[in-house]
């Protein structure tokens, strides 16, 4: 099969596009013929330092495509079926082997192009705004990197649950648009203090809950922009910044709240999770929750397409098709 490979880890240069043995199909694994690829920011942190399972390697948490083979011990999936599946790696591929408990079937009137864009982004939104920031109707939320596939996800999500949603972009062009999907007061962190807008647009109160993908510098600026007992949940590093040593001495006496998240953990160890983003397709077919589609490459280009977000053009999803 065809792949986008790379054999040491660094910027989107690395990426080769060349023929690769096919993934191997195990006992409760699922093979897809992919059809669309869905880069996540996780893929492209992953390219720049994490760690190559062999080489060459192929990076990539979620694809869509159509089911080819199955495992011996695989229920519930048969050849043919339209599927969506995440892994820990191999997305930017022809082929991609899943478990079948990270696999699920897209509804039919769901064009696989959107189907590819949902695990990761629309479940990591709903667990950070409800299971670990236990958001709740008439509290206000910031969501930052608004027009990421996480931070579009969250947007409609909080304003579905009756919240008031700030969200950050490094554009006023960007934050326009995110109000069409929810958004009720944008902040251009490229111009603003993001922290002192909150706090201006609260009354000087703070908001409920944040959604932290950025990490770095941005996540103490999320901690101080905290109401009194306020949530932050911090959910990747995005900003690419160095780590920073917080100071949670306001938290206490604020009764606040710090979490971390992964969504890998919650689908190994919760049915609850892969029910979650059943729904979560489901919503997508009765037109509940919209994708944006920014930009489709050929896997060829995949490079390109890593350079494409790291540049921070994009708005919504970038998808690869083999």
């Amino acid at each position: 099969m065809k792949a986008a490979v790379y054999y040491e880890n660094g910027g989107p240069a690395v990426l080769r596009y060349e023929e690769v043995e096919d993934p191997q199909l195990f006992r409760t694994g699922v093979l897809i013929r992919v059809e669309a690829i869905s880069i996540e920011g996780g893929d492209t942190l992953n390219r720049l330092r994490g760690q190559l399972n062999r080489v060459p390697h192929v990076v990539g948490y979620q694809c869509a495509g159509t089911v080819a083979d199955v495992g011996d011990e695989v229920s519930g999936f048969t050849v043919g079926d339209r599927v969506v599946t995440v892994g820990l790696d191999g997305s930017h591929a022809e082929l991609r082997v899943a478990d079948q408990t990270f696999t699920w079937r897209i509804p039919d009137n769901v064009p696989i192009e959107q189907a590819a864009c949902v695990p990761v982004p629309f479940g990591t939104a709903d667990d950070c705004l409800f299971e670990f920031g236990r958001l709740r109707a008439g509290e206000t939320a910031l969501i930052h990197a608004g027009a990421s596939g996480v931070g579009i996800a969250a947007i409609q999500m909080a304003k579905r649950a009756g919240a008031r949603v700030f969200a950050t972009a490094s554009s006023d062009e960007k934050l326009e648009r995110l109000h069409e999907l929810g958004l009720d007061q944008g902040i251009n962190y490229a111009t603003d203090d993001f922290v002192a807008e909150c706090r201006r647009l609260t009354d000087g109160r703070g908001v409920d809950v944040v959604v932290d993908s950025v990490g770095g510098a941005t996540l103490q600026g999320s901690i101080n922009a905290l109401a009194y007992r306020g949530r932050c949940v911090s959910v990747g590093d995005a900003g690419r910044s160095v780590a920073q040593k917080l100071d949670i001495s306001t938290m206490r006496p604020n009764n606040q709240t710090f979490a971390g998240y992964f969504l890998g953990a919650e689908l190994l160890s919760a049915t609850r999770a892969h029910t979650m983003i059943a729904g979560h397709l489901q919503a997508i077919a009765d037109g509940d929750l919209t994708v944006v589609i920014d930009r489709t490459y050929p896997l060829a280009e995949a490079a390109e397409a890593h350079g494409y977000i790291e540049n921070r053009r994009a708005f919504g999803r970038v998808l690869l098709v083999p």
